[in-house]
Order: C-alpha cells, then sequence, then structure tokens
C-alpha cells in the first residue's frame, strides 16, 4: 500500500511539473504572440481580398484552405528554421528580425503613398477575372499561402526573439503553441468578417422582430466602414512594430542613439503628465518608432518597386 501511496505521490508530481511547463508555455505564447502585433493584424486585414469576386458558399473553404497552408507554412518550415537559428546561430536572429521589420515598414509606407499619391493599378482584371472559376481559385488560394509565409515568418521571428532564454522543447512548444494560437485567431477573425455581411442581410431579409431586422441592416452598413477601419489601424501597427523591431535592433547591434532619443523624449513627456505617466510614455514611444518606421519605408518603396520587386517577379515568373 505505502508502494501505491508513493507511486501516486510521484505521479502528482509529476502532473504538477506538467501543469507548471504548460502555464509557463502559454504564459510565453501570449507575450510572444503580442510581439508580432503589427504582422498579426496585417495578417488579418490583407487575407478577405482573397475572397473577393467568389461565391458565398466558397469563402469559407477557401479561407479554410488558406489557414491549413499557414499551419504547414508555420509548424513545418518555419518552426524548425527558427529552432535551428536558435540553437546554432542566435547572432543571426536580430538581423533577420529587422529585414522583417523592414518589409513591415515598406508595407505600410507603401500604402500611405499610394493614399497620398493614388495612381491606376496595372493589374490586368480581364486576365486574372476571368476564365475557370476552379482555376481562379486554386491560384488565389496559392497567392494567399505565398503572402502568409512571408507574414507568419515575420511572426515566427518576432516570436523567437520575444521568449527568454530557455530550453529547445520549451522553445519548441512555445511557437508552436504561437503557430497555431495567431494562425486560429487570425483566419476565425477573417471568416468572421467576411461572412458578417452574409449574416447582416440574412437577418435584415429573415428577422421576425424589427430589432433583428434593423441590426442586420446596421451590420451590413457597417462592414465597408470595419474594412477601412481594419485597414488603417493594420497599416498604422506595422509601421509601428516594423520601427520598433528597427530601432531595437539597432541598440542591440551597438547604435544606440535611435533608442536613447525616443526613450529620453517618452520619458520626459511621462513625467510632464504624472497622472497617465505609462500610457502617455507608451504613446511617445510608439509614435516615435512609427516616424522612424515610416521614413524606412519611404525610403525603401524606390528600392523594392523598381528593383527587388521585378527580380522576384522574374524569378518566380520563371519557376511557374
Amino acid at each position: 500500500m505505502s508502494g501505491l501511496i508513493a507511486l501516486l505521490d510521484d505521479v502528482a508530481g509529476i502532473a504538477k511539473v506538467a501543469a507548471a511547463s504548460i502555464d509557463d508555455v502559454a504564459g510565453q505564447a501570449a507575450k510572444a504572440g503580442a510581439k508580432a502585433a503589427g504582422a498579426v493584424i496585417d495578417d488579418a486585414a490583407v487575407t478577405p481580398k482573397y475572397v473577393q469576386g467568389f461565391e458565398a458558399k466558397r469563402e469559407l473553404p477557401i479561407i479554410g484552405r488558406i489557414a491549413w497552408g499557414s499551419i504547414k507554412n508555420k509548424l513545418l518550415i518555419l518552426l524548425p528554421i527558427a529552432l535551428l537559428l536558435s540553437a546554432f546561430a542566435p547572432w543571426l536572429i536580430a538581423p533577420l528580425l529587422m529585414l522583417g521589420g523592414s518589409y513591415l515598414c515598406f508595407e505600410g509606407a507603401e500604402k500611405v503613398w499610394h493614399w497620398l499619391f493614388p495612381h491606376e493599378h496595372t493589374w490586368d482584371h480581364a486576365e486574372h477575372d476571368e476564365g475557370d472559376p476552379a482555376h481562379l481559385e486554386e491560384e488565389k488560394i496559392a497567392g494567399a499561402i505565398k503572402t502568409d509565409f512571408i507574414l507568419s515568418a515575420e511572426i515566427m521571428t518576432i516570436s523567437l526573439a520575444a521568449i527568454p532564454e530557455s530550453g529547445f522543447w520549451m522553445e519548441a512548444a512555445t511557437l508552436a503553441v504561437v503557430a497555431v494560437g495567431i494562425t486560429v485567431a487570425v483566419y476565425g477573425s477573417v471568416a468572421l468578417i467576411v461572412k458578417a455581411d452574409d449574416v447582416g442581410l440574412y437577418m435584415a431579409r429573415n428577422g421576425r422582430l424589427g430589432l433583428t431586422q434593423a441590426l442586420g441592416r446596421g451590420i451590413v452598413s457597417a462592414m465597408p466602414g470595419l474594412m477601412k477601419l481594419l485597414t488603417v489601424v493594420g497599416t498604422a501597427a506595422m509601421i509601428w512594430v516594423g520601427g520598433s523591431i528597427i530601432v531595437h535592433g539597432l541598440h542591440e547591434l551597438g547604435w544606440h542613439a535611435p533608442y536613447d532619443l525616443i526613450h529620453h523624449a517618452a520619458v520626459a513627456a511621462a513625467q510632464a503628465v504624472p497622472q497617465a505617466a505609462g500610457f502617455v510614455e507608451w504613446v511617445v514611444t510608439a509614435g516615435l518608432d512609427g516616424v522612424v518606421g515610416l521614413a524606412l519605408g519611404v525610403l525603401i518603396i524606390p528600392i523594392a518597386t523598381r528593383v527587388i520587386g521585378p527580380i522576384w517577379a522574374a524569378v518566380f515568373k520563371g519557376r511557374a
């Protein structure tokens, strides 16, 4: 009997350790996922465009296939690469993080530039929007998964940098939780956004109560504004997070001036408003990080659009 009690006690101890480990993984995953907010919001803002032009019944299957492709991107390709970097080349994490941050700055700045200086798109709708719907769907899904790979690489790199020093399996578990959690959150949100107008239309047409019908009409009317708001928030988040990554990366690599300047300005502003010191310091820091991100993004635009973009298109077109 005493042996059985001792065994049960050991099992209970192991269970407590396992529970603590799960809590640690969940906590680290939450913190790491929060650091990747800019890329996450951008992912949610970008994806709905891939279901535009398709029948309503195809929207959720398309989103589901893109989400599955995103999971495979993160778990089968990016997770092993991240773990190898952490184990054998941790010095590469900061430069790669800054590369991803530069991409965020470019994406955000390009959207701002197009808002300020709109121009006609050269995309050939006749070539892409007509023809076999099944083939078009496959093309859209493939394009979405390629875009997701870039955003997922940013998310995983940012998350890896945010994880405190820990063992191999803790890092692996944390990154896996981040990968699955963010994918579910992003594409679950996208599914809700994409189908919200259909739900609103159904309520407006079939609701038994006037309040239900009015709520449905309100949802339908609000969706265009919500999509615009999501785009604005996503763009602002990209620029802010991208700028923050660059500033912190430069600080880690030895150039402290941008980080110190922003930090001192934020602290001075917080001291001027002691009643909301923490909030003011965060706003000033985020705002100045955003200024850095926007400036860098504007500088990158001509390089990316006139040099890197054509080379990238030529390479992948040749492989198609």
